[in-house]
């Protein structure tokens, strides 16, 4: 699973510097808990949520699909894909205004890393269970 711990691992670098940011501001306005009615946490709360929301699930996807020898291609797409999701919608939604583009297109390359993956490990899996 050399492919997917690849980039899981640049995601997770991706996943830190989303962190920071909620933390950081945080700090800087003082605000514990929830987000103090304040627009720009509340906005870095949810480009990290999201990435949160759709990384993991569609790297363990990734994984599976992985796990089952697919052309290497097929699990480089997905990466791609993904990681160019995760980057278009953290940049589109933390713009202020958000930049609703951006946010768009990253959750179309996001769905379609995900979509490729299950793909991937439906159409492998239903040819090991014909066998």
């Amino acid at each position: 699973m050399q492919i997917t711990a690849f980039y899981a691992a640049l995601l997770a670098v991706l996943f830190l510097v989303l962190s920071v940011r909620v933390i950081a501001w945080r700090r800087q306005h003082r605000v514990e808990f929830g987000h103090g009615e304040d627009v720009e946490l509340l906005r870095r709360l949810r480009v990290h949520a999201n990435f949160a929301e759709y990384a993991p699930f569609t790297l363990l996807m990734m994984a599976l699909a992985e796990s089952m020898a697919p052309p290497d291609l097929l699990v480089h797409a997905s990466g791609v894909l993904l990681i160019g999701g995760r980057l278009l919608h953290a940049y589109g939604v933390s713009q202020s205004p958000p930049i609703m583009r951006y946010r768009v297109y990253g959750m179309w390359l996001t769905f379609t890393s995900l979509g490729l993956a299950a793909l991937v490990c439906l159409t492998l899996s239903t040819l090991f269970l014909a066998v």
